[in-house]
């Protein structure tokens, strides 16, 4: 199967981020693509981080989850939907839950990003508090896609490499990453932990991107990869919005892992 990655640079108007996306996602499906993953936020870049909180739908109910399910089932593409603000019961912030949606429209998985940006940038006047507004999760999830089994992260989390463990150790094929990464951390760090994880646990990483400056005067560093169970990078799209697509081969990645079996020699 043929999965997509989509670069998208989004803002407060959840209209026109959902307009953008349904561009990309009818683009990536008439190219071919069977899957396509969305990147962090993108329905929703506030002009503050509370600003999210004004937008979270209920689980099954909203204008962003119907359009994902929607489009979802008009293009007969299954979607990771990157993160969509979720409420939460009895709790004052939000879910960062990535969706992913069967190309029925049907909802088949729900993760709710585990690890919270709660950082200051070294060297710079940035400074991130994402636990102020985000309820975090606590499972780590694999779903059973056409394009294999697959596991869910987003941004953050792929710096703790024990949460991979575990979706490889659930039987991951693939892992998806949908992402907002900081420039300056991106072009220090990106790349290198992409496929670092993706050579430890022999998977192919698929980790679209926000880029460029938003209208909050923030800037995403971009480069969406899909890298493959041998951490190369097979497809990139530095800046800019648009996606990249590339084949997933099941049956090669199966040779791989079994004559180079670091996956069973584990022991901790």
């Amino acid at each position: 199967m043929k999965i997509a990655a989509l670069q998208m640079t989004s803002g407060p108007d959840v209209r026109a981020n959902l307009a953008a996306a349904g561009t990309l996602l009818a683009a990536a499906a008439g190219a071919g693509a069977g899957l396509a993953v969305l990147p962090e936020n993108f329905a929703f870049i506030g002009i503050a981080d509370a600003d999210k909180r004004r937008i979270a739908e209920p689980q099954g109910s909203g204008p962003i989850q119907d359009f994902l399910a929607d489009a979802a089932r008009s293009l007969r593409l299954w979607i990771v939907a990157g993160t969509v603000p979720l409420k939460v019961p009895g709790e004052g912030r939000v879910a960062a839950a990535s969706l992913v949606f069967e190309d029925t429209g049907q909802l088949a998985a729900r993760y709710d990003k585990i690890h919270l940006f709660d950082v200051d940038i070294p060297g710079r006047r940035e400074h991130y508090r994402e636990s102020a507004d985000i309820a975090p999760g606590n499972e780590a999830i694999v779903v059973d896609t056409p394009a294999g089994k697959l596991g869910l992260a987003v941004c953050y989390d792929m710096r703790f490499p024990e949460l991979f463990r575990r979706l490889s150790g659930a039987g991951a094929q693939l892992l998806s990453v949908p992402s907002a990464f900081t420039a300056p951390t991106g072009r220090a760090h990106w790349e290198t932990l992409l496929r670092a994880r993706a050579i430890e646990n022999l998977c192919y990483v698929v980790a679209a991107a926000q880029s460029g400056v938003h209208p909050n005067g923030r800037e995403t560093y971009g480069d969406t990869l899909i890298v493959d169970y041998w951490g190369r990078v097979l497809r990139r799209k530095p800046r800019g919005q648009g996606f990249v697509m590339s084949e997933i081969d099941l049956v090669r990645q199966a040779e791989a892992r079994a004559s180079f079996p670091a996956l069973r020699h584990r022991m901790m």
